[in-house]
Order: C-alpha cells, then sequence, then structure tokens
C-alpha cells in the first residue's frame, strides 16, 4: 500500500482539508501535505496520531501503519484465546441477561459469532447452511430462504440493512439482488424502523439497539458488535415471555397420570 495515497485517500473520505487534519494531529498543513505528496516519512507517532485524528478503525490503523514500513500498534487476538476469556465472560453474561428477547453477536462482517437462545424464534424455518455460528446475519436476513419470506416490511427492513454494507461491497451487491424492486411503504416509520416478522406467537415488532467494547485497544474486540433486539410494543414483549416459558405437561405427565 502507498502510504501519501492511503492516507490522502482516507482524509478526503471523511471530506476533511489537510489544515482540519493537522490542527487535529498537532503539526502543520505544510508538514502533512510533504507527507501526502511523499517529500516527507512520518515517524510512527506520526502516523498513529494521523490515524487516531481520522478516527480511523483499529484494523484500519494498523493498515496504515503497515503502509508506512512500521509493525502494527494494536494486537488481533482469537476470541478463543486466554487473553479475551472475560471478553467471552463478558458475552455470555449479556446474552443470558437479555432474555427472553434475543440477542447476538457478530464481527465486523456480519458473522455470528454467538447468540442466545431466544435469537432461535427469529430464524425459525430458514435453511440450515445460513444459521448458526460463522454464518453471516445479514444474508440470512434478506436470503429467500432465509427470514424474508417471514418479513412483512422486507423492503423497510432491506434497506435499513443495506444502509449499513458500505464497508462491505460484495456483500451488498449481493444482497441488493435479494430484494430488487422493492419500495418502502408511503407510511409513518414511527420513531424507529422494527423488524416486523411472523411467529408462531404471533407477529412480532422487534427494534435493536447495537453495543460496541468502549475503549477497545484489540482488533478483535473492536469490531465485536452485540446486537439486541426489543419489543416495539406490548403484544411483542407478551409474545417473547410466552415464547420463554416451558412447555405444558405432556398426556403422560399431567397431574393425574403420575
Amino acid at each position: 500500500m502507498d502510504f501519501p495515497r492511503a492516507l490522502r485517500d482516507r482524509r478526503t473520505r471523511l471530506r476533511l482539508s489537510q489544515l482540519d487534519l493537522a490542527l487535529r494531529a498537532g503539526t502543520t498543513q505544510r508538514h502533512l501535505s510533504f507527507i501526502e505528496s511523499g517529500r516527507s516519512a512520518p515517524g510512527r507517532t506520526m502516523v498513529v496520531r494521523l490515524a487516531e485524528s481520522l478516527e480511523l478503525p483499529l484494523r484500519e490503523r494498523n493498515e496504515l501503519l503497515l503502509a508506512a514500513g512500521y509493525a502494527p500498534a494494536y494486537p488481533e487476538s482469537s476470541l478463543d484465546g486466554p487473553e479475551l476469556a472475560p471478553v467471552r465472560a463478558a458475552i455470555d453474561r449479556i446474552l443470558r441477561g437479555h432474555l427472553p428477547c434475543p440477542g447476538i453477536v457478530v464481527d465486523r462482517s456480519g458473522d455470528l459469532i454467538a447468540a442466545n437462545s431466544a435469537f432461535g424464534l427469529i430464524t425459525e424455518g430458514a435453511a440450515p447452511e445460513l444459521v448458526g455460528p460463522g454464518r453471516n446475519v445479514y444474508r440470512l436476513a434478506l436470503h429467500p430462504d432465509g427470514l424474508a419470506p417471514r418479513i412483512r416490511n422486507l423492503a423497510e427492513w432491506a434497506r435499513h440493512i443495506l444502509a449499513g454494507l458500505g464497508h462491505l461491497g460484495d456483500l451488498r451487491e449481493e444482497l441488493s439482488g435479494y430484494v430488487p424492486g422493492l419500495e418502502p411503504s408511503a407510511g409513518q416509520l414511527g420513531f424507529a424502523v422494527p423488524l416486523h416478522l411472523c411467529s408462531p406467537f404471533g407477529d412480532l415488532r422487534l427494534m435493536t439497539t447495537v453495543t460496541t467494547f468502549a475503549t477497545a485497544v484489540d482488533v478483535t474486540l473492536a469490531e465485536l458488535r452485540l446486537e439486541a433486539f426489543l419489543p416495539a410494543d406490548q403484544e411483542t414483549a407478551e409474545a417473547l415471555s410466552a415464547s420463554a416459558r416451558p412447555a405444558g405437561p405432556t398426556a403422560d405427565q399431567a397431574p393425574g397420570n403420575m
């Protein structure tokens, strides 16, 4: 990677002038101009400052450092390794605590890392090859063998998903092909776009929140996203509670037969 070009591309992508970035990084516009033209080679500290000033994801900060000839500054640990054992415990605690509402953890590509048992209510009926750890949840949502046939507001939900895939061009192109020609309804969307999904417990209207780990300095940890589904109305809240209740006793276990 050509460092001057990589820096310039990221700056222009964020619509920052050389002066804006120079002020953020605590340097001069002239010095930054020399760096972007290749007339001056920045030190490692300057590259880190520029990457931080651009508020780049940790992976891109490492890429800039490599382009400038320096070793990466941020580790990328395995989620299965001992370093991130507290993270795994925290994820498990959060997902269990979110029941009876569905909750998942995905990586930067939308591949499923973990899910709680309530997520099965959302994935019910989807093709097995689209479901489970390592499978892409965005493909699951829009694929005709996934959730798409059960999503009542597919046009709105598809637009919501596709809008967040700017960094995943190939995936966005694939998923766009599953929802050609769909137009959002003309009605009011309300305060948020819910996932309006058919289920054995009735129609569910679910809004989502996204949580990330604050102050992460590990690439793997920084790229994890916890997506929590929450009821958008009382009927959905009651349906989620009902889905979590144990099934009643069978005929063989009925009180009169025990």
